[in-house]
């Protein structure tokens, strides 16, 4: 970094020119926001978000961010609707369109046919007085006093505060339609969010000949060769209806040898834990790596409502499972 180009306090610069930018906006919270809301959430088709340029960049932003808080929206790039692109569009349809001009040429060339459909249309723009603002069937007004720009050209400010009505757009309906964790995690299963909201026990625990299982008078050494040959670090401990009794882990080896037993001739029941922590097959993943961190513990025992051990697993099965 030189001294002709101070690039922390160019930075600065921007971004404190954005924030007085997103502060103004609080004045924007009004009544025409309020029927904006109003129209998108009487949509019962879908929001269709459109844009040239920069604001197209945004307004792509914005139709994902509906479409993944339960407003089902997509974009449509205003210079393609001309050319086939506005037959998506029906009249069961509310339309958000940015422009901070007000008058892009292609998005001015489909207002008419976009009247003609007699669908709600919201104008995002900085400019009141602009043919798109005087077209809409409501205005919200996005100015910017200036661009972070050092020439006041680059879209940036203008396009920052876009992208924050818009986001107040999307979680004011978010709100409104009662939208919940495990909603957003439905139309985002690949991502940690929905594997935490999402995906339970009976998903990930071994079962059947995988689950590691001896009766209380099993003697320590066949217990160990069980807890080997499963390989999770434990084997539950049951009667003769795979009831559970008692689980022994890895960690109890140790003490085990410490006091003394002999593990040839001693019955797994008298070293066992007895009455162990377990969880049931609905339990969510996540609400399991919880508990086993609070409890300090490594594996568990899945069992039904009757007590009867119907899985196994560990904490590295957490893992592979992405929970962790």
């Amino acid at each position: 970094m030189t001294k002709e180009h101070p690039f922390c306090q160019l930075g600065l610069a921007v971004i404190n020119t954005e924030l007085e930018a997103i502060k103004r906006l609080k004045a924007q919270i009004n009544q025409n926001f309020e029927q904006a809301c109003q129209y998108l959430i009487e949509c019962d088709g879908r929001i269709i978000v459109t844009g040239m340029g920069k604001s197209g960049h945004i307004a792509g932003k914005i139709a994902a961010t509906f479409a993944s808080t339960g407003s089902p929206a997509f974009f449509i790039h205003s210079g393609e609707a001309s050319h086939g692109d506005l037959g998506m569009i029906t009249k069961r349809d509310v339309i958000l369109a940015i422009s901070y001009s007000g008058e892009t040429k292609e998005l001015i060339n489909i207002l008419p046919r976009i009247k003609r459909l007699n669908v709600p249309l919201i104008a995002l723009t900085g400019n009141a007085q602009s043919t798109l603002a005087k077209m809409a069937s409501v205005h919200i007004d996005a100015s910017v006093e200036k661009e972070a720009c050092p020439l006041n050209l680059a879209p940036t400010s203008s396009t920052t505060a876009a992208l924050v009505l818009g986001d107040a757009l999307a979680i004011a309906l978010l709100e409104a339609k009662g939208f919940t964790a495990e909603d957003f995690a439905h139309s985002h299963p690949g991502g940690n969010l929905g594997k935490r909201l999402l995906l339970r026990i009976s998903d990930i625990m071994h079962t059947g000949n995988k689950v590691p299982k001896v009766t209380k008078e099993t003697l320590i050494t066949e217990a160990l060769i069980e807890m080997t040959s499963k390989r999770l670090g434990m084997t539950a401990v049951v009667d003769d209806h795979d009831k559970i009794l008692g689980i022994y882990t890895d960690g109890d080896i140790r003490r085990t040898l410490d006091d003394g037993h002999n593990i040839k001739t001693t019955p797994i029941h008298e070293v066992m834990t007895a009455s162990p922590i377990t969880c049931k097959p609905s339990m969510l993943a996540a609400e399991l790596l919880q508990l086993m961190e609070t409890r300090v513990i490594n594996g568990i025992m899945v069992v039904d409502d009757d007590d009867k051990v119907v899985g196994a697993l560990n904490t590295q099965d957490l893992l592979h499972a992405g929970t962790l």
